[in-house]
């Protein structure tokens, strides 16, 4: 069975198609989706690319989509180890190292993994958005102080969200730099009528204004997450 996209959760989808837009087309790479999840990108981008997928969750390996053809692995951190230098061209890793107490160490082993002039796709929290999200959306100004004072926050599935800055990513690494920041869901969390956010033609117009502002400064900044490009150079 051929899956599709729109059958995920309309926050997921939106998310989905947003980043596989700012990734571009990619064809003919050797890919690692680590922390993979249910496979949703891993499948899409192995349309057309040679794709191994870490996911240590086990049930989500079990449900994964696997409509193209692309290596599973069940595992974690560990799993890097056991590849030769300079295996991949591109690494995504989306939503994951908030979630990573070894994060630094994972992002040392993606710089190894990854060949000369590789890129990394990362996926993270943006605080400053989160801290909006606190405030104007759920009325919580403790938690949106506690984020301003630099603690952790919480997420319903995955507890612990650690949050870290763009720029740790270089600290981690020297070797890796930065060469573009994109915003995601800069507007998508102000809409509270979750039945539109079902409707095909309203998502539309929401990835359209997403898209157009994804690199504007003022709208990137206070975005809920952010869409990192990193090269090894």
């Amino acid at each position: 069975m051929n899956r599709k996209v729109t059958e995920l959760q309309p926050w997921e989808c939106l998310m989905k198609r947003i980043v596989w837009m700012q990734l571009g087309d990619i064809r003919d790479k050797k890919i690692l989706d680590f922390g993979s999840g249910i496979g949703v990108t891993a499948n899409y981008l192995a349309e057309h690319n040679d794709v191994t997928a870490i996911e240590p969750d086990e049930d989500n390996v079990k449900g994964r989509w696997a409509d193209n053809q692309y290596t599973q692995i069940a595992g974690s951190t560990d799993e890097l180890h056991k590849f030769a230098d300079e295996t991949f061209d591109i690494i995504i890793c989306h939503n994951v190292l908030e979630y990573a107490e070894d994060r630094a160490d994972i992002v040392k082993e993606f710089a190894r993994i990854l060949k000369q002039n590789g890129k990394i796709s990362i996926v993270k929290h943006n605080r400053a958005g989160r801290v909006m999200q606190m405030v104007v959306l759920l009325n919580d100004f403790e938690h949106a102080h506690s984020l301003l004072d630099g603690n952790d926050g919480m997420a319903s599935k995955y507890g612990a969200i650690h949050y870290y800055e763009d720029a740790d990513i270089e600290k981690w690494c020297p070797s890796l730099t930065i060469t573009k920041t994109l915003g995601m869901r800069t507007f998508w969390d102000m809409q509270q009528n979750q039945e539109i956010h079902k409707d095909a033609d309203w998502q539309d117009k929401m990835v359209e204004i997403e898209m157009r502002v994804s690199d504007m400064d003022g709208y990137k900044d206070v975005a809920f997450f952010h869409h990192l490009t990193i090269e090894k150079r």
